[in-house]
């Protein structure tokens, strides 16, 4: 699904409701916390404080995209193109970091 996709379909779910999209702090406040649950589940996967007895494992790729559909509403309620706005966001990494890491090498084709 490409970017262009994603929103719409947020946009046709979220249009059947009279609330409509909240407000961009509340949508702020609203990322905040997914990407606090995604924190808790990285540290509970990756790093010291696991999770308590029983308390059952949670999915990593659910949480970054609960961040990402917040995201999206964000850009839909502000009327912002995310897949131009990610491709303008891409060329800017590709021209500022262009020779700030190390690069990898080329394969070696070991037939002669």
């Amino acid at each position: 699904m490409h970017l262009r996709e994603a929103q719409a379909a947020i946009d046709e779910w979220i249009s059947q409701f009279e609330e409509g999209y909240w407000p961009p702090l509340a949508n702020l406040a609203r990322l905040a916390e997914e990407v606090g649950e995604l924190a808790r589940e990285l540290n509970a996967h990756y790093g010291p404080k696991k999770k308590k007895p029983g308390e059952p494992a949670g999915d990593i790729g659910l949480e970054l995209a609960d961040c990402l559909f917040v995201l999206l509403c964000m850009a839909n309620a502000l009327h912002i193109d995310m897949e131009d706005a990610f491709a303008r966001t891409l060329e800017k990494y590709r021209v500022r970091d262009a020779h700030r890491w190390t690069r990898r090498r080329p394969p070696v084709d070991p037939a002669p």
